[in-house]
């Protein structure tokens, strides 16, 4: 399945959800808590997403349901972008 995201958030991702196993599927509605997000690794995460994105997400946009997942994060992403978040061609 062709992710809705690129490589960049791919790989942050994979490395900020410390317990999703390297071959298994990053799917847009996995639960990030359940694959190891916590509040230390979603600041970290967060961090690293303004830095790669050129982007700063503002403090009313910061919600703990924009990290619930994947999809919603890059959405946010997306968002703050002024993008619809489906991946450049």
């Amino acid at each position: 399945m062709d992710q809705p995201w690129d490589a960049t958030f791919e790989k942050m991702m994979r490395q900020a959800l410390a317990l999703l196993p390297s071959g298994d599927e990053l799917r847009p509605d996995l639960n990030t808590a359940t694959f190891g997000l916590d509040s230390l690794a979603a600041v970290e995460l967060l961090i690293n997403i303004e830095a790669a994105y050129d982007i700063q997400v503002p403090e009313d946009l910061l919600q703990l349901s924009s990290f619930a997942t994947p999809g919603s994060l890059w959405k946010l992403i997306g968002d703050v972008r002024g993008t619809d978040g489906s991946k450049a061609p």
